[in-house]
């Protein structure tokens, strides 16, 4: 085989090791050596799990020498976010204060990725309380972007992005409250799939607490990875049922495409909001490639975006003044406190009344962006108005800050009203990765994954040198 195995995707790797063409050995071990070589670099695994993983990947092969019946992923190396639980491993959320908060069972994505066979071969890095866009804090330390160490990875899944694009798994878990899983893979060169909300089971038995109000609604699982195929491949894997989530949904994973040419909205520009040429410009190209696959592509925007952005700032930022803050003040490193205080200065407390109200007002944006889907099935807009920020910009000053939150409305629009969205690589400006996001109506996970898989056909993969 021509290319290293680090650098086969998941489906290819499967495929491989179910046909006995290479073993999940030889897999774990060009991923371990991947890893030495690449994430001293980046700091994107603080948990290597080498002895863990050869010895499920030993088991594997056993299993496939015994003839029996196989996962999709079976023997494919996967990386865990820390902030999720693994049994043995810490679930730290980047805080030196939890590095002892060792689970004792998998939460559902993990035990699903198990189940479908793949190999847990490290634990990603998160910054602290995973409530940032940038991958840094005082127990892991900063993860570095592959392709630039001056620019984000992203957050708070920067080090399952980071990851997977350097080779070091082939499939990066993360979860997605206001674009952790959209973002880190648009500042990597990455595929990143933000599921709907109900759509992959959740749940950490070593949280503390209820789970708040904005995060039941909105934060959901996905997966990161180089390939649409290959985040197809562990949607399905990872969306199996698990009593724990009530709020799984037991929704046909691929209900059919709808006939004749789907309409495409495509919003590349926005009125209230500055937008980088080369940001637009991606937007325009990626619609031209819809275009040219057979997609019928009209420019326009969805029904009150500016607003539904500004409502889960609204939302989950007063969510988390009660369910999050004290906690942030006490435990938290200097740059998460900054970052938030920061924030907040600006931000209006809100009452009962306005946060309930603020809820009511959901309800009837998703109101009106489900009749928007009845026309136009896919919206293609940006990742974020902005190129991936600079490291640490969310700490220099609150207009700064606030500037960042304006910046990554695209995501906060679609994470409110818990749609499905998926960032999508649309190929390199100036040395740094550029790319797209595709959202559709609650449950349509296959439109936006059929119409990436028509960008990354005419984009190409992007792959660090390193």
């Amino acid at each position: 085989m021509s290319d290293p195995i680090w650098r086969l995707s998941a489906a290819d790797l499967a495929a491989a090791i179910r046909n006995k063409t290479l073993s999940a050995r030889q897999a774990v071990d060009a991923s371990l050596v991947r890893i030495a070589e690449v994430n001293p670099l980046l700091n994107a695994l603080p948990y290597v799990l080498a002895d863990e993983a050869r010895a499920a990947a030993d088991a594997a092969d056993k299993a496939v020498a015994a003839g029996v019946a196989l996962g999709p992923l079976h023997g494919v190396p996967v990386a865990i976010k820390v902030n999720v639980d693994q049994a043995g491993w810490p679930t730290t959320d980047g805080l030196p204060s939890m590095r002892d908060n060792i689970a004792a069972v998998d939460s559902p994505p993990v035990a699903n990725l198990r189940r479908a066979g793949a190999i847990i071969i490290g634990r990603s890095n998160t910054p602290a309380f995973s409530v940032r866009w940038f991958t840094d804090n005082d127990l892991h330390g900063r993860t570095r972007n592959p392709w630039n160490p001056g620019i984000t990875p992203g957050g708070s899944s920067g080090g399952a992005a980071a990851a997977v694009a350097s080779g070091m798994c082939m499939i990066g878990h993360g979860n997605d409250y206001g674009g952790s899983v959209r973002y880190p893979a648009y500042a990597c060169g990455v595929v990143g799939l933000r599921a709907t909300v109900g759509r992959i089971p959740a749940f950490n038995a070593t949280a503390r607490g209820d789970r708040s109000v904005t995060s039941q609604m909105m934060s959901v699982q996905g997966p990161l990875t180089r390939s649409i195929a290959d985040a197809r491949l562990a949607l399905h894997a990872m969306a199996a049922p698990d009593a724990r989530d009530p709020n799984w949904v037991p929704a046909p994973l691929e209900p059919g495409l709808p006939r004749g040419p789907i309409r495409v909205a495509m919003f590349a520009q926005s009125p209230a909001h500055p937008v980088d040429p080369a940001v637009s410009a991606a937007v325009r190209q990626a619609g031209a490639w819809l275009a040219e696959a057979g997609f019928a592509v009209e420019e326009t925007a969805p029904p009150d975006f500016t607003e539904a952005a500004a409502l889960w700032r609204t939302l989950v930022y007063n969510d988390l003044r009660r369910a999050a803050v004290p906690a942030i003040n006490q435990f938290g490193d200097a740059a998460v406190r900054d970052n938030i205080r920061l924030i907040l200065e600006t931000m209006p407390d809100s009452t009962r009344d306005s946060f309930l109200d603020g809820l009511a007002r959901r309800y009837t944006l998703a109101h009106k962006w489900s009749l928007f889907f009845e026309t136009y099935p896919i919206l293609l807009m940006p990742v974020s108005w902005q190129r991936p920020f600079r490291i640490d910009a969310d700490t220099i000053s609150s207009a700064r800050s606030n500037e960042l939150v304006d910046a990554q409305g695209p995501m906060l629009a679609t994470a409110l009203l818990g749609l499905p969205g998926l960032s999508v690589p649309t190929g390199l400006v100036d040395g740094v990765p550029m790319g797209v996001q595709l959202c559709a109506t609650r449950f349509r996970e296959d439109l936006i994954l059929y119409a990436g898989a028509a960008i990354e056909a005419a984009a190409g993969y992007l792959v660090p040198d390193m």
